[in-house]
């Protein structure tokens, strides 16, 4: 069985993340689940694809699950995409496979 940790990956800025974001969603959610075919992390946001809104309230959501300040996760790749890689600056990839563990034990 493929393992969410296949979507995390390790940078000389910290961890790196895969994401799957799904923009207009009832409630904001992360972890959301693991796509074992795209090896990313499910992401669910209210905001809409406009405007880079969606965008915003991953990085607000990403920085509030990993309690970091959102200027210590930047978007590397996927602007206008749903596919997205975020970078956790100064966070150790162990830390982010820890804390992940623990949420997904409950999905």
């Amino acid at each position: 069985m493929t393992s969410f940790k296949d979507a995390i990956k390790s940078s000389n800025q910290g961890a790196l993340l895969c994401l799957h974001v799904v923009p207009g969603s009832s409630q904001v959610l992360f972890p959301a689940g693991y796509n074992q075919w795209r090896k990313c992390i499910e992401i669910k946001v209210r905001s809409e694809a406009k405007d880079n809104k969606a965008n915003n309230e991953v990085v607000e959501t990403i920085a509030g699950f990993f309690k970091i300040s959102p200027k210590n996760v930047i978007l590397v790749s996927g602007q206008k995409s749903r596919e997205k890689t975020v970078a956790l600056k100064k966070v150790p990839v162990d830390t982010v496979c820890e804390m992940l563990e623990e949420s997904f034990h409950g999905l």
